[in-house]
C-alpha cells in the first residue's frame, strides 16, 4: 500500500539516547530541557527570532487570533485544511472567504480589499502546498488598511522568499510538525513572530497564563512533551537530507508529467521550496475520480488535498469562490516522502497517464 505521504522515523536508538536526558531527570512535560533545546535549533535552523513549540498547528491559530485581538471579520482563503476556517470560527470571528489564483491555488491578492469592511480586523492567509503566498502584496493592503496579518504556514517549513524565510512574514505565522509533515514531532506545531511582546503573549497564553505562582492573562494549554521535542531533536539532524529528497523526487515526477494535460506547480525562481506536496490538477472532476479509482484499485492513495472548498462547508454559509470551488474538486496531490521509490513513481505515473 503507497499513502500520500509516509512518516519519516529516525533510527529507534537515537530516539531513546536523546529521550533518556528527560528520563533521567524526571522531567517529561512543562517546557522541559528537550524542549527549549528544540526551540533554539529551530530558531537557528529557520533564522526566526521568537519561536514556540505547542501542541500542535491548530492550537497556534487560535492563539494567534487571541493575542492579536481579533474578535471581528477575518479575510481567508477557502483552500486550505479546515483548521484555518475552525480556528476563526472557534474563536468566533467571522471567516470572509476570497477566492485564489488558479496557478499557485494562495489567497488572490487582487481580490482581497473588495472584500475589506469596517469589521475586517485580520487576514489569515495560508501558504497552500507550501508555496508562499503574494507576501508583499497582502503586507501592503495590510498597511494601508491597518490590519493584522496571520500566515497558516502549515505546509512551509523551510521554504523561503526571495531568500527570507517565510515564517519572518506576517505579524504571526504558524507551522504544524504533525507526523505527515516534512518535519514532525509525532504531534506539534509553532508559532513564530518578530514582536517580542507578542511572543511573550504567546508564552503565557501558551501555558495558562501563569508563571510559577504569577498570573497573569488567561490562557491554555498549548504547551507539549519531552518526547515529541526528542522527537523533533532527531529528526531536524535529517531535515536537510530530506529536503534533498523531496525535491529529488518532486521534480521526477515533474519530468514525468510536464508534458500531460495536467495542471502542475509552477515554482518562481525567487522561491525557495521545500517540495512538500506534488498537487496535479484535472482538466475534470471525473478525470481525476477516473485516475483516483484506477490508483486505488492498485492500493495506491493520493489525496483529494484540499477537498471540499471550504467556503461550500455546510455550517459556514461563505460567500461564493468559483475558482476554488473548482480547483478543489480537480486536484489530488500523489504520493510524496522520504522512501519512494522510482519504481513507485513510474507506476503512480503511469497509472495516471493511462487513466485520461
Amino acid at each position: 500500500m503507497i499513502n500520500v505521504t509516509k512518516t519519516f522515523l529516525p533510527p529507534f536508538d537515537e530516539y531513546t539516547a536523546i529521550l533518556k536526558k528527560a528520563w533521567d531527570n524526571s522531567w517529561i512535560t512543562n517546557n522541559g530541557d528537550l524542549l527549549r533545546e528544540l526551540e533554539q535549533q529551530l530558531k537557528d535552523y529557520l533564522a526566526v527570532k521568537n519561536l514556540l513549540f505547542c501542541s500542535n498547528g491548530t492550537i497556534v491559530l487560535q492563539m494567534a487570533l487571541k493575542a492579536l485581538n481579533i474578535t471581528g471579520e477575518v479575510i481567508t482563503t477557502p483552500f486550505s485544511y479546515v483548521a484555518t476556517t475552525t480556528a476563526i470560527l472557534w474563536e468566533q470571528c467571522k471567516p470572509v472567504f476570497v477566492d485564489i489564483n488558479d496557478t499557485d491555488f494562495c489567497i488572490d491578492a487582487t481580490k482581497i480589499e473588495a472584500a475589506i469592511t469596517d469589521k475586517t480586523q485580520a487576514i489569515l492567509a495560508t501558504h497552500v502546498y507550501g508555496y508562499p503566498c503574494d507576501v508583499e502584496a497582502i503586507e501592503k493592503i495590510a498597511l494601508k488598511h491597518n490590519l493584522k496579518v496571520i500566515y497558516d504556514a502549515a505546509h512551509a517549513f523551510a521554504t523561503r522568499y526571495k531568500g527570507t524565510p517565510i515564517f519572518n512574514y506576517g505579524h504571526v505565522s504558524t507551522c504544524s510538525f504533525h507526523a505527515t509533515k516534512i518535519f514532525h514531532t509525532g504531534e506539534g506545531g509553532c508559532i513564530i513572530t518578530n514582536d517580542d511582546d507578542l511572543n511573550n503573549q504567546l508564552m503565557l497564553y501558551r501555558q495558562f497564563g501563569h508563571v510559577g505562582d504569577d498570573y497573569y492573562t488567561i490562557g491554555i494549554n498549548a504547551k507539549n512533551s519531552e518526547f515529541h521535542a526528542a522527537m523533533g531533536l532527531c529528526n531536524l539532524k535529517y531535515i536537510d537530507a530530506i529536503l534533498r529528497g523531496q525535491k529529488e523526487k518532486w521534480l521526477r515526477y515533474y519530468g514525468m508529467l510536464k508534458n500531460s494535460n495536467l495542471q502542475l506547480l509552477d515554482i518562481k525562481t525567487d522561491v525557495d521550496y521545500n517540495y512538500a506536496y506534488f498537487p496535479v490538477l484535472f482538466p475534470s472532476e471525473e478525470k481525476l475520480l477516473t485516475a483516483l479509482k484506477a490508483l486505488n484499485e492498485q492500493q495506491i492513495f493520493p489525496r483529494r488535498y484540499f477537498y471540499p472548498s471550504l467556503n461550500t462547508l455546510n455550517y459556514v454559509h461563505g460567500q461564493p469562490c468559483p475558482v476554488s470551488e473548482s480547483v478543489a474538486s480537480r486536484v489530488f496531490c500523489v504520493p510524496l516522502f522520504n522512501d519512494l521509490t522510482v519504481a513507485q513513481q513510474e507506476q503512480i505515473v503511469q497509472i495516471i497517464l493511462k487513466s485520461m
